[in-house]
């Protein structure tokens, strides 16, 4: 018998969670996606300049697929966020998703990423943007083996 090796997320974030709610909500996720996917988290501390924190970022990317959330990137539904999961997965075993610090993200970071998403128009503190990113991959879990928390 063989062993199923689960898929694999990264997240590739500048910045700590040092708010209690944000930590708890992103530890709820955390659990909810063990049964689905792989996730790892690597916190990037915040540098002087936005070109630093893009070394940074791209030091730790390895290979797989690369997702940008953006704030000008291509605003997506739950749906079309799990398909761009899954096409990720089709790529490659691990997809990476990446979120930028309060400056934004190096345009060498950006040429990296297939994916440039947004979860809006509105700009959110980047730990409440990771909060968000959990929800959303957590959904994008239950879409993809049609349980019914999406609905």
């Amino acid at each position: 018998m063989g062993v199923f090796l689960l898929k694999k997320i990264r997240i590739v974030c500048v910045g700590k969670l040092n708010k209690q709610f944000c930590r708890d909500g992103c530890d709820e996720y955390l659990k909810r996606l063990k049964p689905f996917y792989d996730v790892t988290v690597t916190e990037i501390p915040e540098q002087p300049t936005v070109k630093r924190e893009g070394e940074e970022i791209i030091k730790r990317l390895g290979a797989g697929d690369n997702v940008l959330l953006d704030i000008g990137g291509e605003q997506v539904s739950s749906e079309g966020f799990s398909k761009i999961l899954y096409d990720g997965h089709t790529r490659a075993d691990c997809v990476t998703y990446i979120i930028g610090g309060a400056s934004g993200v190096d345009g060498a970071v950006r040429a990296l990423c297939r994916k440039r998403v947004s979860f809006g128009a509105v700009t959110y503190p980047h730990q409440i943007a990771r909060l968000l990113l959990f929800e959303q991959l957590y959904r994008a879990a239950t879409i993809l083996n049609r349980l019914p928390y999406h609905k």
